[in-house]
């Protein structure tokens, strides 16, 4: 029971949070709480997946083949602030496109996004991308509200193994409310990657979202055995740890992971990824 009476406070405590976020001037960008990790594979040549090309849209020009994927997760445990997020990458002779959408919350507070984004390689050396959003905020007894904004990147491709890179969301614009009064707010980060080899690889990240502290990700994806892999990180702003492991077979793979929050809790996360171009001869999950 008190266990139970806890998390209902908790999350009357993050409604009110989230209702002063949307009538503040700034409002804190929705972002599942694995970011880290969808993101992970971005600076690595051998690593990315199709979640890759939205973390950073550069990214989307690598995509090699046909593919789509899932995520999904439950923060702090708590079902009624659950996301999911899908997300599609389709390569032609003229570039990589992608489509992305998004819903977080409830019937009383729920957020949503779809995007569609743009991947394109300048010669070997260079990958840029290109994203274009609609966000929609709904609250009870409050109304509806949306935007449109974009976010954009760029990979540079230093030497084989090692990749860096910036990306922004949100730079101009994305301003919501009757009186367009309240705007997403801006957030820009910069990061590298290493192969170490073909099943090791590492990377940091540096983001600053505008009214936040800097926070510094690091993380590590290792396939140990020809069909799983495992992989972790830390987060500083809060701190924060994640850590989860994969299982690919044929074009399919399936990860679960979670984070740790060390005052609220753990939240647990579970992705899908279908790749048409991969195999079972392949050693990529």
């Amino acid at each position: 029971m008190k266990t139970s009476s806890l998390k209902i406070q908790l999350f009357a405590i993050l409604q009110v949070a989230l209702l002063l976020a949307v009538r503040s001037s700034s409002q804190t960008v929705r972002r599942p709480l694995q970011i880290p990790r969808i993101g992970l594979a971005t600076y690595s040549t051998r690593q990315t997946d199709v979640f890759s090309g939205f973390a950073n849209q550069a990214s989307l020009a690598r995509q090699k083949s046909l593919a789509a994927g899932f995520y999904t997760e439950r923060r702090f445990s708590l079902k009624e602030l659950s996301y999911y997020n899908l997300v599609f990458a389709l390569p032609t002779s003229s570039g990589n496109f992608g489509l992305e959408a998004g819903y977080a919350g409830t019937i009383n507070y729920n957020e949503s996004t779809a995007g569609i984004a743009y991947g394109r390689g300048l010669g070997d050396k260079i990958d840029v991308g290109v994203q274009f959003n609609y966000y929609a905020v709904k609250i009870a007894g409050y109304g509806n509200a949306g935007t449109v904004n974009v976010e954009a990147g760029a990979i540079v491709h230093v030497t084989e193994k090692f990749q860096a890179g910036i990306h922004v969301f949100n730079p101009v614009g994305g301003r919501i409310g009757k009186y367009r009064e309240e705007k997403l707010a801006f957030v820009y980060s910069a990061g590298f990657g290493y192969d170490a080899s073909e099943k090791f690889y590492i990377c940091t990240a540096i983001q600053k979202e505008e009214n936040q502290p800097v926070d510094v990700i690091t993380g590590f994806q290792y396939q140990f055995l020809p069909r799983i892999n495992i992989k972790g990180g830390v987060a500083s702003a809060t701190p924060e740890f994640w850590f989860g492991a994969g299982f690919w077979v044929s074009s399919f793979s399936l990860d679960v992971l979670a984070s740790y929050h060390p005052q609220l809790g753990i939240t647990p996360g579970l992705s899908l990824v279908v790749d048409f171009g991969k195999s079972s001869s392949s050693n990529n999950l």
